[in-house]
């Protein structure tokens, strides 16, 4: 088979979560720079720009996101019906442009705080911050030292018990081989 022939039937049988993957954008020039992210997947709530196509330059809010057909429905794009009525028109995301986030959501938010943090820190902290591990470092290793003076001292009676056992065992045994 050719290849677009099979890469075609990769898109056509691919699992939810596959799918899901695919609904991402590239993020305007400045959300790159605040976030340190180049894409991310499209949400509701998002404001994007459309670059390609028929619609090229709207500027609008996504309302809709859908896996099935592989597209989101943005706020003043729609369509007429011969019937009447009005119908979203459903756009790749490939072919949009995210201009604004919408970061109602904790989970994505944190996402995007913690791509932040992979920039170097200051590594200056005031002095009590850095006395307190101090201090508990001594307690931690004080039950260590005690658990190991333990050990030592219960291997020394143990070593002491043993010859005494010998001893005893070797007394008690002659007196019993004279009866």
């Amino acid at each position: 088979m050719k290849p677009t022939t099979i890469r075609k039937r990769m898109l056509y049988t691919a699992s939810k979560h596959l799918l899901s993957k695919q609904l991402g954008s590239h993020l305007a020039k400045d959300l790159k720079e605040k976030h340190n992210c180049k894409s991310m997947r499209v949400v509701e709530g998002d404001s994007v720009k459309v670059l390609r196509g028929e619609f090229k330059g709207i500027e609008g809010k996504v309302t809709k996101v859908s896996t099935e057909r592989r597209g989101i429905a943005i706020e003043g794009i729609k369509r007429e019906k011969l019937k009447g009525g009005n119908v979203d028109i459903y756009i790749h995301p490939s072919n949009v442009v995210i201009t604004s986030l919408n970061l109602e959501d904790k989970w994505r938010l944190n996402r995007l705080e913690g791509q932040k943090t992979k920039t170097p820190k200051p590594v200056a902290t005031p002095a009590p911050k850095a006395e307190k591990p101090k201090e508990s470092k001594p307690k931690e290793s004080k039950p260590k030292e005690q658990k190991e003076a333990t050990k030592e001292k219960t291997k020394e009676t143990k070593k002491e018990s043993k010859p005494d056992d010998k001893k005893d065992k070797s007394k008690t045994e002659k007196p019993k081989g004279n009866k």
